[in-house]
Formats: C-alpha cells, sequence, structure tokens
C-alpha cells in the first residue's frame, strides 16, 4: 500500500541498525541504505526525547544536496532511567550494571526519528515505559554472555531472551523498543503520499 503512494519517492534509511532496516522490509517499503559517520555528542543540559531529536536531526544535517524526491530517515534511540541516559554500553562491565540498575525498576525507551527533504526536516519521537523484573546476576551474566548486546541502547533487545524472561510490564509501543516506532513512521510516511 505505502510502496505504491511512494512510488515517486526515493526513501534513504541513514541507519546501520539491522533492527530498522527490517521494520522497513516489513512495511513494504523500497528503500536505499546510506550511512555517514556522525560524532554523536549532545550538550548536557538536554534531557530525555530532547537528547534523542538533538542526534536524530544531527544525524540528518549531515546530508546535504538532497534531491526533491529524497526523504532521508535517521533515527535515535536511548534509555531514560534515573534522570540519566543509556545508550550502548562501553563494554561487558558497562552493560552488567545497567542491567543491574534497571533490575526490578520502570524506565523509558524513547526514540526519535527525522524526516529530511531537500527544504525542511520534521522530527518525531515515542515513549515506551518498560519494567523489569529483578534480575539475578546470575541471570544479567547469562544474557550478556550469550546475546552480546554491546550495539544496543540500555545494553539489551527486548526481543532476545531478557526480554523474554526478565520484563513484567511495557506500556507503549513495542516496535519503538525494538529500535523504531514503526507505526509512527507509517503515519508520518503517509503524509507525503
Amino acid at each position: 500500500m505505502l510502496k505504491d503512494k511512494l512510488n515517486q519517492y526515493n526513501i534513504i534509511l541513514a541507519s546501520g541498525s539491522p533492527r530498522r532496516q527490517q521494520f522497513f522490509k516489513e512495511m513494504d517499503v523500497p528503500f536505499t541504505i546510506q550511512l555517514k559517520e556522525v560524532e554523536e555528542i549532545y550538550p548536557d543540559t538536554l534531557k530525555a526525547e530532547e537528547i534523542t531529536n538533538f542526534l536524530s536531526e544531527l544525524k540528518a544535517n549531515a546530508f546535504e544536496n538532497l534531491q526533491e524526491k529524497d526523504i532521508l530517515i535517521t533515527s535515535d534511540t536511548i534509555v531514560w532511567h534515573e534522570e540519566k541516559a543509556l545508550g550502548k554500553p562501553k563494554n561487558y562491565d558497562d552493560a552488567f550494571k545497567m542491567l543491574q540498575s534497571m533490575s526490578g525498576k520502570t524506565h523509558r525507551v524513547i526514540t526519535s526519528v527525522s524526516f529530511k527533504t531537500k527544504n525542511r526536516v520534521e522530527t518525531i519521537h515515542e515513549i515506551t515505559h518498560v519494567t523489569f523484573k529483578m534480575l539475578s546476576d546470575l541471570e544479567i551474566t547469562y544474557y550478556l554472555d550469550h546475546y552480546k548486546p554491546f550495539d544496543k541502547a540500555g545494553s539489551y533487545g527486548i526481543q532476545e531472551w531478557i526480554g523474554l524472561i526478565g520484563i513484567s510490564k511495557i506500556e507503549g509501543s513495542y516496535t519503538n523498543v525494538v529500535g523504531l516506532p514503526v507505526e509512527k513512521v507509517y503515519s508520518k510516511l503517509l503524509d507525503y503520499a
């Protein structure tokens, strides 16, 4: 459906995330992938979705000279927990500490998505509340050893073992926690059709 409506556009996904790429395939939207290296540094005065909005737009602004029918899509996801942004872990110990700090508590997963055309940039965001049961050190170690979630914000993937055994409650978009609020992206792309 969306494929037919957007057939005059060139959709460019600027993300190396296999999960985001898979969502675009599943939405049945033809797209190409273009990546640019961006140093993901943001002012420390920013909080929650201000951070992901800033980083998503920073990634979009790395692309210049878009053509008339190009729609560039960039995205950024963080875990917001106890007034701090948890990005991708630096190493094993960092990942362990992140998961331990979220054990038995609720955190927010925030994703911002920017849509850049030749003339403008629009950014949307989604917030999902995720609650972990009390995780034992043994469960955290097992997960880190077997799934190596070091490329994931907050050191976990909801679609993996830890999500199945450890998440007791989710309020909001599931796909957002995986890495892209698909329903919002789909709706925004319909606006271009």
